[in-house]
Order: structure tokens, then C-alpha cells, then sequence
């Protein structure tokens, strides 16, 4: 497996929702923090579309923690669902869902990040809705067995806080690594979310869902400045055909522009009684506005 394509979009992503500074041969890729540079202008080297591995969302730690949510959950929902408080299992199966989509969803819409923005935006916003949906039913269950949440500065509270996941160190057994970092990670959340105590198993969920959700929502908002500064896959796919075609036509000697010395294209009239005339039209024309063209003879 080649890792240099495994995580191409998620290097320095978010500091607090990915940590990929330990993965091996990650390439140099846009930050999506950070898209400008020295000079605060758009980095105009960066490839406008790159087509690698879907693997990325592996390494960040909003996915690693929402995987440590399903499986607290599920462990959860099987120690104290029962069928004298859940006796048609509506609780158990509503709270596993939501739990699963959340990570799924993360997955899903991490996977569409190199070709729709708008897609991975609204799948990961869809993961936020489904945190949200178990974070209120923690709190029922909390408030059914007359408990409330852990105060801010409350000690178990302030110590699971400080917990915080490791960064992953995956190799070529890719599936494998991952399972095993998984696991590792919730093992250092496990006092909390295997309590005996229901009291503190959900109020250890709780955070948790809360963690997440603020790491997806700073993900949002990073990922719609980056939208701002790039544009999405319709709008590069453009870019890489336009310059596909200057370079082109430089190698086909094609005449410089004669009002700003840019390479030309060779077109087609679309319409009129020179419908179908070829001639050739100024190749920065849809990015500055340019319409210089020169004529083509015999055409």
C-alpha cells in the first residue's frame, strides 16, 4: 500500500481534530487552516484536483474518538438497557445508531473530500446532528435515575479531560494498525466509560460527545474557509482543463494574446453565420476577463 496517498488532504487539517505529524511519507499538502502564503495570497502552486486514497479520516482524531463513542456506547447500552427500562429495545437500538452514524458519517464525508466539498460538509454535519441526538439521550438516562452531569470543575470530570488520544502509527496492514490504535485509545478512556456506576459511564459519554462535537464543528468551519480560498471540484476540474489547454497550445505554437501576451486557444464559433469558424481567443479569458483574439486564416 502506498501511505504517500493514504492521508493527502489531512496534513496539519486541525490541530485539535487530527494528528498526522507521525505518519510516514505524508506529502506537503494544502493546510486547511492555513492556504495562504508569506504574503497572505492564495498558494497558486497547489494542484487544483488530486485523486489519492479515501483512508484519510483513519488519522484524525475526531474519527478515532467518535469510533470510542459507538463502542462505549454499545457497551453501555448492553450493561444497562434492560427490559424492565427498555422492554421493546427502542433505547438501545435509537442510542447504537446514532452512535454509529456519527462515526460513519464522519467517514463518509472525509471520503468525499477530494471530489465534493459541499458532499463532506453535509455528511460530517450529519455526524454532529447524530452526536448530538446521543448526547441528549445520555442525558435522559441521567435524568431518569435521578442524576444530573458532572459540573465543569468536577474532579472525574476535570481528569477525563486531560486524556487525550494518541497519534496513530499505521503501517502497511493498514486495517489492522488502525483496529488495534482504536482500542488502545479507548483502553485509556475505559475507567470512565466501563464504569460500573452508570452515573459515571454516561457522564464519561457525555464529554466525549461534547469533545466531538466541538472538533466537528471547528472542522466545518476550517473546511468552509478552505472552500473560500480553493473553491470545489466542478470549479478546479475547470482550472485543470483551462491550463490543460494553454499548455497545449504553447506547444502547438500557438500566438501570443495581443492585449495581455498570454498564450492563446484555439476556439470555435458557437453561433451566427460563422458558426463552427475556428480562430483563436485569449486563454485567461474566464479568470481576468481578456477577450483578445486574433483570426486564424483559411478558417
Amino acid at each position: 500500500m502506498d501511505l504517500s496517498k493514504i492521508a493527502y488532504f489531512c496534513k496539519g487539517k486541525l490541530n485539535n481534530a487530527t494528528n498526522v505529524t507521525n505518519v510516514p511519507n505524508v506529502p506537503n499538502v494544502p493546510n486547511v487552516s492555513n492556504v495562504s502564503n508569506e504574503n497572505n495570497e492564495t498558494n497558486e502552486n497547489i494542484m487544483a484536483v488530486k485523486i489519492g486514497s479515501t483512508a484519510g479520516y483513519m488519522y484524525m482524531d475526531m474519527w478515532v474518538l467518535a469510533n470510542i463513542i459507538q463502542l462505549g456506547t454499545f457497551s453501555f447500552c448492553r450493561r444497562f438497557l434492560n427490559q424492565k427500562n427498555d422492554p421493546c429495545g427502542r433505547l438501545f437500538d435509537q442510542m447504537t445508531q446514532a452512535a454509529r452514524s456519527g462515526q460513519a458519517n464522519i467517514a463518509e464525508g472525509i471520503s468525499r473530500h477530494q471530489t465534493s466539498i459541499e458532499t463532506e460538509m453535509k455528511l460530517v454535519d450529519v455526524a454532529r446532528a447524530s452526536i448530538n441526538e446521543l448526547s441528549n439521550d445520555f442525558s435522559f438516562i441521567l435524568m431518569a435515575n435521578k442524576h444530573v452531569a458532572w459540573r465543569n470543575n468536577d474532579p472525574e470530570a476535570m481528569a477525563l479531560r486531560t486524556v487525550k488520544p494518541d497519534p496513530p502509527h499505521y503501517g502497511e496492514d493498514i486495517m489492522h494498525d488502525m483496529m488495534e490504535h482504536v482500542l488502545r485509545q479507548k483502553e485509556r478512556f475505559d475507567p470512565w466509560i466501563e464504569h460500573s456506576n452508570i452515573h459515571t459511564s454516561a457522564n464519561a459519554l457525555l464529554i466525549l460527545c461534547a469533545r466531538v462535537n466541538n472538533m466537528i464543528t471547528r472542522y466545518l468551519e476550517n473546511s468552509l474557509s478552505t472552500f473560500k480560498q480553493t473553491g470545489g471540484f466542478a470549479e478546479n476540474m475547470t482550472k485543470e482543463r483551462v491550463e490543460t489547454q494553454r499548455q497545449q497550445s504553447i506547444e502547438q505554437g500557438a500566438p501570443p494574446c495581443p492585449k495581455c501576451g498570454a498564450p492563446m486557444v484555439k476556439r470555435f464559433v458557437k453561433r451566427g453565420s460563422n458558426q463552427g469558424k475556428a480562430f483563436w481567443s485569449c486563454s485567461k479569458y474566464a479568470e481576468t476577463g481578456c477577450n483578445g483574439s486574433r483570426s486564424i486564416p483559411n478558417q
